[in-house]
């Protein structure tokens, strides 16, 4: 079985692409609220790797850290009034394996 990567804190992190869509205008005030539960979610279990934004279907793609599935979805869901996000999970391809994992 495949083991994730040893975060910052110890644990072993879960990795998880979010791809989100916001419902309304972007504002200043939405931003901002972003900001802040960016913030709060690093000093909390997540770890962001990269934020950015894109063109087309979606308008952020986030990679992050989690310890599980549970942390990533809570994330998501203190933003639902916002964002439409749709969470995936990661699994990394062994240079070994790269069809899949087994």
């Amino acid at each position: 079985m495949m083991e994730y990567p040893k975060g910052e804190r110890g644990e072993y992190e879960m990795l998880f692409i979010a791809l989100a869509k916001f419902k309304n205008k972007l504002s200043k005030e939405i931003i901002a609220e972003n900001l802040k539960d960016i913030e709060d979610d690093m000093k909390g279990q997540v770890r962001y790797l990269g934020i950015y934004w894109t063109l087309g279907r979606y308008d952020t793609v986030v990679l992050f850290e989690a310890p599980n599935e549970k942390v990533a979805m809570n994330m998501a869901l203190k933003r639902a009034d916002r964002m439409d996000i749709e969470t995936l999970v990661a699994v990394p391809a062994e240079e070994g394996n790269p069809s899949g994992p087994a």
